[in-house]
């Protein structure tokens, strides 16, 4: 069979694969893909599964696949898997450390001192300890990063639209954890619900100078409602990892206040692409029954 790597892995992947069969990372060659493996970059749509008439198995190396037509590739009997347990501390110490690095000042700081600034008065910290940390989402990404809120004397509750109960989190109604939280950090999978749902009404329930930490999907915000309440001061800052569009060229976030950004880079950990490799092999070798 032909095993189609359609984005970066690390380098010692094609050479594990081919155990398995021939190992490919020509796009020209989809058409003739057994199985196709992705991360973020690439996005399997109609489109690419109509030009893969021999594809039966896609794997996303990530949490989530809604990067993936995932109806349409079952309507043709393929095979849908992602690797959620590789990334989860990965991106969970992302999340917390621009978590830390907002109340810190840590980016202006940095960058004033780069200018030949002094700015110590100017530049006030809040501590993390007896802060309000709600997570909307209750997976694994949100259940490391309530481990480590916690041990920085942080209380934790979240929401879930199925989950009742958590060893890690007190779970809330949405109205309480958009009311009482003091970091607001965005967990969920792009769905219909989901998207959008950090918008101008959402806003207006949480408390004046909250801080929302996204290193889940860049739509589920209303960019230009966030945008409006940094520049009023509802929103005390705005961390991301994940944006509408990517690279996010031209958005109002770019220039707006109180904001911390980083391209993308939650899963991009050596530890976690090593993970991210065993997980692809073992889930290939089952498929291939070897």
């Amino acid at each position: 069979m032909l095993i189609l790597l359609a984005d970066a892995f690390k380098p010692d992947l094609p050479g594990r694969l081919e155990a398995f069969g021939e190992v490919t990372q020509d796009m020209g060659r989809v058409g003739e893909a057994e199985v196709i493996i992705v991360r973020s970059k690439t996005k399997v749509g109609k489109d690419i599964i109509d030009k893969a008439p021999k594809l039966k198995f896609i794997i996303r190396g990530g949490v989530g696949v809604d990067t993936i037509d995932v109806p349409y590739a079952e309507a043709r009997s393929i095979k849908v898997s992602n690797t959620p347990e590789a990334s989860s501390v990965a991106v969970a110490e992302l999340a917390f450390a621009l978590m830390i690095a907002m109340p810190s000042n840590i980016a202006p700081a940095d960058a004033s001192m780069k200018e030949g600034k002094w700015l110590k008065k100017e530049l006030e910290r809040t501590e993390l300890m007896g802060k309000t940390l709600g997570l909307i989402g209750i997976g694994r990404i949100a259940q490391e990063l309530a481990k480590r809120a916690a041990a920085f004397g942080m209380k934790v509750i979240a929401v879930a639209r199925t989950t009742k109960s958590s060893p890690v989190a007190e779970m809330v109604s949405m109205d309480r954890l958009l009311a009482e939280s003091d970091y607001i950090s965005l967990h969920t999978p792009l769905t219909d619900e989901t998207r959008g749902m950090i918008n101008s009404s959402s806003i207006a329930k949480m408390k004046k100078g909250v801080r929302i930490i996204n290193t889940g999907r860049g739509p589920s915000i209303v960019e230009a409602d966030v945008v409006a309440a940094l520049k009023d001061g509802k929103i005390a800052g705005y961390a991301a990892d994940v944006f509408d569009k990517e690279p996010p060229e031209g958005s109002a976030l770019l220039a707006a206040p109180n904001v911390l950004l980083t391209p993308h880079l939650g899963a991009s950990t050596e530890e976690n692409l090593v993970r991210l490799g065993d997980c692809i092999v073992d889930r290939v070798k089952a498929y291939a029954g070897k």
